[in-house]
């Protein structure tokens, strides 16, 4: 429940997964951009060390979905009937 009293989603909302797996998989290549640079993986890249740089962006756009998610929750509507079955 949030302030206002409706039931939201909460952390099962798919904009927290997306987000967490996007921002997890952003650390281990900001990491390994971080303490694998070397001159081989660099010339890999011209020069440019695509391993922080595509970890740095997933980050943000793991960051991002979490955000969007808190600041527009889903809110589940109070007159939904449970299905039964068939």
């Amino acid at each position: 429940m949030n302030a206002s009293g409706k039931k939201t989603v909460g952390l099962f909302d798919i904009r927290f997964i997306i987000g967490g797996l996007i921002g997890l998989y952003g650390v281990i290549l900001t990491l390994l951009g971080i303490f694998n640079a070397s001159d081989k993986e660099l010339a890999k890249g011209d020069g440019l060390n695509i391993n922080l740089w595509a970890g740095l962006g997933m980050l943000v756009a793991g960051v991002a979905f979490m955000v969007w998610a808190r600041l527009r929750p889903v809110i589940v509507p109070d007159d939904v009937e449970p299905n039964d079955g068939p």
